[in-house]
């Protein structure tokens, strides 16, 4: 099953169990709009190799499409409009006034020198620039981009555009209109959603064993955080492998070891594992945080965690979500988990268009207050439905959006 067919599996399903009218279902499994643009980049050594760039608006009811851009060896158009679908219920679920979008380009960053890759976004921003604006698309980061790449977005933006308007891209660096705090948002999302589910099934952060499937931005800050706050990081990984030490590890001199070897691999007095077997190591908490469909029905059966934080888009696919129901394995969906980015580059675009900044503690005090809200509305759902979190997640983002659809007259 691919992405989008598993994320129609779970809004179908959300969409008969409300008894909402087939029209909602009929607008929200097709994207509203996809572009594909062909990126003939001249190399360092003078040869010439064509790339393609996509973009997906999903549904914009609730205000402009919101979502990132990755670099990837592996771009497909079912992923793609997955991932700008979750984008559409992501904000929903957390109530930003956005929805959906996604795109990129299918390359391999790491092969590309700075000025491919450089010429590469400026290329793709050009392509793409009549598709994005500030009330229309607003993209961000995802796998394989970052702050630089934003700023050079923004920068060929400005030039086709003849205006300087920094919130038609968030997670830019601090000087071009970045806002404090959205490096860690993710991560640090994710942990509020964890303290807010420890709360509500009683299983306490102090002292639970933490593992985490990953150990980019999003499982490292997440990491941090959960360290921090008293619990045992017991497994991490990345493409290349991972480590696991019962008594548990700190994150920080993770990092310090992957900056250089390249790996979290061979950490000392850790035991060296698979990528995806924190996944099921012994623990208390998952952080799934790496990409989509990493918990399946070939191996959620040997989950042994009591609660899973999805931190990664769709990592666990409709088959396993069964088995670990069965199992009364409690799980944070991912449309509510990882929405601390959004949400801080939301705060971003907020501050762009006011030309007012915050500082990283009223950053982070709004953040929580989101994530806390947006996990008891869904909880509030689950409980009305009788479903679990995911089904609740959904039911309360579709709500939203099929609300806004029918004001509208499209529905």
């Amino acid at each position: 099953m691919s992405p989008w067919e598993a994320q129609l599996v779970n809004v179908k399903s959300t969409c008969d169990l409300m008894g909402l009218e087939p029209a909602v279902y009929e607008v929200v499994s097709h994207p509203k709009a996809v572009l594909k643009v062909a990126l003939p980049l001249k190399m360092d050594d003078g040869s010439v190799k064509t790339y393609e760039g996509v973009r997906i608006h999903h549904n914009d009811a609730r205000g402009p499409t919101k979502g990132g851009i990755r670099y990837y060896p592996q771009i497909d158009m079912d992923t793609e409009m997955a991932l700008a679908a979750w984008m559409t219920w992501k904000n929903a679920v957390v109530d930003l006034p956005y929805g959906g979008g996604k795109g990129g380009i299918n390359c391999d960053p790491k092969t590309l020198s700075m000025g491919e890759l450089e010429r590469l976004t400026r290329m793709y921003a050009a392509a793409i620039a009549h598709f994005v604006g500030v009330d229309l698309d607003v993209p961000a980061p995802d796998v394989g981009t970052n702050a630089q790449i934003m700023a050079w977005f923004i920068d060929e933006y400005y030039k086709i555009t003849g205006r300087i308007t920094p919130g038609v891209i968030t997670a830019k660096p601090i000087c071009l209109g970045g806002s404090l705090g959205r490096t860690a948002a993710t991560g640090r999302g994710c942990y509020f959603a964890a303290v807010e589910a420890s709360k509500a099934y009683g299983i306490p952060i102090k002292g639970a064993r933490v593992s985490i499937q990953g150990y980019g931005n999003v499982a490292l800050y997440a990491a941090y955080n959960f360290h921090d706050a008293g619990a045992k990081i017991v497994s991490v990984s990345d493409s290349r492998g991972g480590v696991y030490d019962p008594s548990g590890m700190d994150p920080r001199k993770l990092l310090a070891h992957k900056e250089k070897t390249g790996s979290v691999v061979g950490f000392k007095g850790a035991e060296d594992i698979g990528s995806a077997d924190p996944l099921t190591v012994d623990c208390d908490i998952v952080v799934p945080a790496a990409l989509q469909n990493a918990i399946t029905a070939a191996n959620a059966g040997n989950v042994k965690a009591k609660l899973i934080i999805e931190g990664a888009n769709g990592p666990t696919t409709p088959d396993a979500d069964k088995i670990l129901e069965d199992k009364d394995v409690i799980v944070v969906p991912d449309i509510c988990a990882n929405a601390g980015g959004v949400t801080v580059s939301y705060f971003e675009w907020v501050q762009n268009r006011m030309g007012y900044y915050w500082t990283d503690e009223e950053v982070d005090q709004r953040l929580e207050r989101v994530m806390v809200k947006a996990f008891k509305d869904l909880k509030e759902q689950s409980d009305k439905y009788e479903v679990p979190l995911r089904t609740g997640a959904y039911a309360l983002a579709i709500g939203r959006v099929a609300e806004a659809m029918r004001l509208l007259g499209r529905i």
